[in-house]
């Protein structure tokens, strides 16, 4: 390298510690940020369903709870979209005798499950298995073949094995001894492992109710038989037979290694792909967020120094040696900052992933979450993205020495216009939308409203302060008239210090009324959906019927459904929440909002009812049909019956629950909701469809807002440190001139007082465009934000931009 470029790289960066420790601590947290990022994206792309009760076989012959959609976009490449199922796929019984006769199978053992349920007083004597709360309903168990025990393997360490009907193992995670009782069973012996009730193999075929399948077979292999050689002669017997599994017909699947989990947990797979998707999102939002507040924080560092750089010039420096030295500065601080931040991400990962794991439901039963420590290299290529960015912005912000003393340009001010016009788009193509396409116009609105203000940031503070300035003169006095002054000969400055508290204004009102919005009316749809005054767990409407004073009851069975569609040409699959409920009961107990037709037409075989929204997207109507696979994969045309309002609670289809239950894993309600005379008013907690993934989509966004709005104030911070640094001659020159401290506090309590204004009034347009879009198509409504949330961000913002403007200049002693 020019050993002169060297040199004004050596002293520019000594000379200027103060204004690139700004630029650092971004950089810092930026690499943090992404690294973490990187880390739980790296973890959930290998993570995969847990082995437990197939540990000790070698294969492992299920069916393909996986379902998937080609289609040609556009007539280029083929593309294909998959989806997890939800429910068990079984297969033939008679794939038990097709895999026996391979050659190396010691044994091939059938596995039946089923739900094993505690009656009253059960569970060990006293009060341990008795139900006090009617809604909570009795515990439940998984349910096994005693032989099925040995693919774990699974020995009994108390007792003996069943051999009638009414006897079984239990699990020493049930907590009970031989002679308790469970679920109607005798306990005779325990066995090691978790919670479980093992039974002899006719009645857990009986219990399980599906003649002729298993829902899985394991392969144990005999000795000295390598897994992949029995793997291969499972496979070829399994294509010999040309068996398929029982729900839609296709191929059988023989598993080893980790892939034997897909069979025991099957919400592990879809939670996988939703929290990928979830963190995906996130990550290009992050990095989104990362590019304006380092290309604005280096950007007003090069500015800042825009007559020196004329200066080196003026003395017979090249525009090249400008650049390179400035580049070479910036990569100095930005690599030792970033490389400081991917230090700092594996802490941080382990924090969220820890937060992840501790709360109830955020990480689907089963699905193990990988952390090889080869993975911990991820931060560093993090760390040199973050370096490369900060090195473009030098490139496109010092492209050209000597043009930033005449302001900014007629690109930048067309740019930002463009982006506005674009973002007012998106937010109108939003109110068209319904569900994640409404979501995702808004957050691109969003993001293009604000870069678009952080463009034209100099002109909007121009305009801001030229409304103002009469009054700041008027009502100020000496100090008004010194910030009326100072903004009006530096409104690039001021610009610059307006993009942040923009930025962060916008973004935490975008992802805080978001969610609070969609809760909220789903909360009051819950509400009015739910007319039931009583709600029972552990039975069914027919035996809720029986009891004096009830008028109406209906079953509560949730499933999933994957509906197939096509988005700008690429395949989709979506998987959404269901209900399956007993039409003949809903009068006075659920009230879903009909709009049109009658659920009373879901007595009929082959029908379903349809949400509105997803009515208007499929164009259905009383009469039309949807095609959709059900939780077990099977596809079928149904006749819509109803389309109703209230889908936000009770899921975007209805359907009998005699046509859903054959297609559940377990076909026993949830819980019944029943209308009784005489009975209290709305006691029940309201009915709700808990969406797939929601506890952890709630830790993952709760850390991630939290961690990039640390990252916005932090912007905040750093650029307002940076412009205080570059008036330090300014405000000495004020003091020279006459004007006391008490005068420049004043004067900058003022500019504190623009900042946090026009800051927090333009974040609030800014974000209420998106959210009055995403608003009105997901819920038909305005957005909503509870008022201490907007409280916080308001004095947060505050707090931040006069710590900021306060603590950089410091009137009455050193600035800067």
């Amino acid at each position: 390298m020019n050993p002169a470029v060297r040199l004004l790289a050596a002293r520019s960066l000594r000379t200027h510690r103060r204004a690139w420790a700004a630029v650092f601590a971004a950089v810092a947290v930026t690499s943090a940020l992404l690294g973490a990022l990187a880390l739980a994206l790296g973890s959930t792309a290998l993570g995969h369903a847990r082995v437990e009760r197939y540990a000790g076989a070698a294969v492992v012959v299920a069916g393909d709870h996986e379902v998937s959609r080609t289609t040609d976009p556009w007539g280029g490449e083929p593309q294909t979209a998959t989806a997890g199922l939800t429910e068990r796929v079984r297969i033939p019984e008679a794939a038990v005798g097709v895999v026996r006769a391979v050659p190396g199978v010691r044994a091939a053992v059938p596995d039946h499950t089923f739900v094993v349920r505690e009656r009253e007083g059960e569970g060990g004597g006293g009060e341990r298995g008795r139900v006090t709360d009617p809604e909570a309903g009795p515990r439940t168990h998984p349910g096994r073949s005693w032989a099925a025990a040995a693919l774990a393997p699974y020995a009994l360490t108390e007792g003996r094995a069943p051999r009638r009907d009414d006897e079984a193992v239990v699990g020493a995670g049930l907590g009970l001894g031989t002679g308790d009782r469970t679920g109607g069973y005798r306990v005779v012996g325990v066995a090691g492992g978790p919670a479980a009730v093992y039974v002899t193999e006719v009645e857990a075929r009986k219990r399980a109710g599906r003649p002729g399948q298993v829902d899985a077979v394991g392969v144990l292999a005999a000795p000295g038989v390598p897994v992949d050689t029995l793997h291969a002669r499972v496979r070829a017997a399994l294509d010999t037979a040309g068996l398929k599994d029982t729900a839609s017909g296709r191929p059988l699947r023989a598993l080893t290694g980790d892939g034997r989990g897909d069979a025991e947990h099957l919400g592990a797979r879809p939670a996988r792909s939703e929290l990928l998707e979830l963190l995906a999102a996130v990550s290009g939002t992050v990095l989104l967020v990362a590019v304006l507040v380092l290309a604005s924080l280096v950007a007003q560092a090069l500015q800042q120094r825009a007559a020196e750089r004329e200066l080196l010039l003026a003395v017979g420096a090249t525009p090249r040696q400008v650049r390179a030295a400035a580049g070479r500065e910036v990569v100095r601080v930005a690599g030792a900052a970033a490389l400081l931040g991917a230090l700092g991400a594996v802490p941080a990962f382990l924090v969220l992933w820890e937060a992840v794991r501790a709360r109830p439901g955020a990480v689907a039963e089963g699905l193990a979450l990988a952390t090889p420590a080869w993975l911990f290299a991820a931060p560093l290529v993090t760390a040199l993205l973050v370096t490369g960015l900060a090195r473009l912005v030098v490139a496109l912000g010092a492209g050209r020495p000597g043009r930033a003393a005449h302001g900014p340009g007629r690109v930048r001010r067309v740019a930002g216009f463009v982006l506005l016009v674009l973002g007012v788009g998106s937010a109108g193509t939003a109110t068209l939308q319904s569900g994640e396409a409404a979501g995702a116009a808004a957050g691109a609105a969003t993001v293009t409203l604000v870069s678009g203000c952080a463009l034209l940031g100099p002109w909007i503070a121009g305009a801001a302060m030229r409304l103002l300035d009469r009054p700041f003169r008027l009502l100020g006095g000496a100090p008004g008239r010194l910030a009326a002054a100072g903004a009006a000969a530096r409104s690039r400055r001021l610009g610059a210090a307006l993009t942040p508290v923009v930025l962060v204004t916008a973004f935490a009102l975008v992802q805080l009324t978001a969610g609070a919005t969609a809760q909220r009316a789903a909360a009051a749809q819950a509400r009015e959906a739910t007319t039931a005054n009583l709600a029972v767990s552990g039975t069914t409407a027919e035996e809720v019927r029986r009891r004096p004073g009830v008028t109406a009851a209906t079953d509560v069975l949730r499933s999933t459904v994957v509906l197939a569609r096509d988005e700008a040409g690429s395949p989709r699959l979506d998987r959404l929440p269901v209900l399956g409920v007993d039409p003949d009961g809903l009068e006075g107990v659920l009230d879903p909002g009909v709009v049109a037709g009658d659920l009373a037409g879901l007595a009929a075989p082959g029908t379903v009812a349809v949400g509105a929204d997803r009515a208007d997207s499929l164009d259905a109507r009383p009469g039309s049909t949807v095609r959709l696979r059900l939780g077990d994969g099977v596809e079928k045309d149904l006749r819509v019956v109803a389309v109703y309002e209230r889908s936000l609670a009770l899921g975007e289809f209805l359907f009998p629950k005699a046509g859903l239950a054959p297609h559940t894993t377990d076909p026993h309600p949830a819980r019944v909701l029943a209308r009784t005379t005489g009975g209290p008013g709305r006691a029940v907690a309201p009915e709700q469809v808990a969406l797939p993934g929601a506890a952890s989509q709630a830790v993952v966004a709760a850390g991630v807002v939290a961690a990039i709005g640390a990252l916005t104030l932090l912007s905040v911070l750093s650029t307002l440190a940076l412009i205080g640094a570059g008036r330090r001659r300014e405000l000495e020159l004020l003091r020279q001139v006459g004007a006391s401290a008490g005068q420049l506090r004043r004067m900058l309590g003022l500019e504190a007082g623009f900042l946090i204004a026009v800051g927090l009034l333009l974040g609030l347009v800014v974000a209420a465009l998106p959210l009055t879009a995403f608003s009105w198509a997901h819920t038909g409504g305005l957005p909503y934000l509870p008022p201490v949330q907007a409280a916080l961000i308001a004095g947060t913002v505050a707090a931040t931009v006069t710590a900021g403007v306060f603590g950089a200049h410091r009137p009455g002693g050193r600035t800067g």
